[in-house]
């Protein structure tokens, strides 16, 4: 059985594309339980006296906020798992309003090996914030890895109605942007294409539904169409970075430089309006 990783990759590749932030790092704890394991983390003894002294100070009523998010870094680091899962739920159960924490809590059952556990603490999550896209991100995520690939789809169609209507809510993008890739993972090409059309009509001053387009023609092998929308997603990036970043993935597709997208069309046409899709 392929592993969740490769079973998901292109899922994390499109999300990741399309700059929604990583379940993980959602209260920036995990971020810190990898420079643990990375530089400046000391040696394993150090660490886990760390940790005997923190819990110590938990038990005593003594320990601070930044000492039990230190605490939780460093049970993670040492893959004490049902440890840190432990005082996670007590920190949830503390602070219901920190949806962060439940989402945490979602993701580290999820590590290990527990599906059913984190679809429980992401339901009660959604029941408080039914379109929060972090937990509607981790949720698909387990859905499409469960082989209900339906449901996940479900889920975000109702979602995306919710944040489309009757107002328009930011959070619009980044669920749509979620379902189409949900319809990419279900070999529903079409359907993942008209619904990345269908955001950048929303979202016309945004780059990131042609960007994931862009993405997605390319895994078609639909180059031509692909440097189009991808010449389309710079030309709305104001940020000389991000358009370096852009040239950076036109080069790495064997693509044209996006900084000429003219020299691949006729004298005359404007850049990247050849190969649009309706």
């Amino acid at each position: 059985m392929p592993s969740p990783a490769k079973r998901t990759a292109g899922l994390a590749l499109a999300l990741a594309a399309a700059g929604l932030a990583a379940v993980s790092l959602a209260a920036g704890w995990w971020l810190g339980q990898r420079q643990l394991t990375g530089n400046g983390g000391g040696p394993r003894p150090a660490l886990e006296q760390q940790a005997k002294d923190l819990s110590r100070r938990l038990e005593d009523g003594e320990a601070s906020a930044e000492e039990q998010q230190r605490l939780l870094e460093l049970l993670v680091a040492l893959d004490r798992q049902t440890e840190a899962t432990a005082l996670l739920e007590r920190l949830a159960d503390e602070e219901p309003g920190r949806w962060s924490l439940r989402l945490l809590l979602a993701e580290l059952r999820r590590d290990q090996d527990d599906p059913e556990g984190a679809e429980r603490e992401l339901r009660q999550l959604l029941r408080q914030r039914p379109d929060q896209v972090e937990a509607l991100q981790l949720m698909a995520l387990l859905q499409l890895e469960g082989g209900r690939g339906a449901e996940a789809r479900s889920q975000l169609e109702a979602s995306l109605q919710r944040a489309i209507s009757p107002e328009l809510r930011p959070e619009a993008l980044p669920i749509g942007l979620l379902l189409a890739n949900v319809h990419e993972q279900l070999n529903q090409i079409g359907a993942a294409e008209a619904q990345l059309v269908r955001l950048a009509t929303i979202f016309p001053d945004d780059p990131r539904p042609r960007l994931a387009r862009a993405l997605l023609q390319h895994s078609q092998g639909k180059l031509n169409e692909a440097q189009a929308t991808l010449a389309e997603a710079r030309s709305l990036q104001s940020d000389p970075a991000q358009q370096e970043q852009l040239d950076r993935l036109a080069a790495a597709w064997g693509l044209e430089a996006l900084r000429a997208p003219e020299s691949a069309t006729s004298p005359g046409s404007p850049a990247g309006e050849p190969n649009q899709n309706p």
